[in-house]
């Protein structure tokens, strides 16, 4: 059995959104809607300030407060431990989105014939082909991309990050290249007070 998590080292991010590009080709999501985000900021004082990046999306917790709380069981963990949402048992109550402490997960408010990516202008192609994906009234989030990893293949953001600042694998082989990266980097969740025990571990923390 596997558990797939991911482990995102932010001293060597660049901050380039490369990832939240990615996530979106690869998923196809509507207009305005980003599964993985890049947070920017600074810290210091001036002169000595400098910019801080922290890439986020689902944690995909092993206690995961949105499952609890969906009175539908829309929200899941799939046969690799992570997090998924079935779109056919959606209420659209947002119970989960109240919960998570992450703040990670969208709405679908409008059929995506509704909300083209430029405003005048009718669907492309590919939005049409892929658009039935997405359908009005649900909550949506990272999949950690159930299809491209059940072809043994690395999730997007993983494979399109310039500086290889994402491992992805096994986080139940204690030999997985990510668990050797996590003792050596010491890299931990985000918000560990929170017992929401995330398959997300993220390095270079202060």
């Amino acid at each position: 059995m596997t558990h797939f998590g991911m482990l995102i080292d932010v001293s060597t991010c660049s901050g380039c959104s490369a990832c939240s590009m990615a996530c979106k080709y690869q998923n196809a999501t509507p207009a305005g809607m980003y599964w993985t985000k890049v947070i920017h900021g600074e810290e210091g004082r001036y002169p000595d300030v400098r910019q801080t990046v922290l890439p986020i999306a689902c944690q995909h917790c092993t206690n995961a407060p949105c499952v609890r709380v969906c009175p539908t069981g829309a929200s899941h963990y799939d046969e690799n431990g992570n997090v998924q949402i079935d779109y056919d048992k959606c209420i659209g109550c947002r119970m989960c989105m109240g919960a998570c402490p992450y703040n990670v997960r969208q709405f679908n408010w409008s059929e995506p014939a509704d909300a083209p990516y430029y405003e005048g202008y009718e669907q492309t192609p590919y939005e049409q082909l892929r658009a039935s994906e997405h359908p009005v009234g649900v909550v949506e989030k990272c999949v950690m991309c159930t299809g491209r990893t059940a072809e043994g293949e690395d999730p997007a953001c993983v494979q399109t990050c310039i500086t290889k600042s994402r491992v992805f694998g096994d986080l139940d082989d204690p030999d997985s290249e990510i668990n050797k990266k996590i003792r050596e980097l010491k890299a931990r969740p985000l918000m560990e007070e929170y017992g929401t025990h995330p398959s997300v571990y993220y390095a270079g923390l202060e």
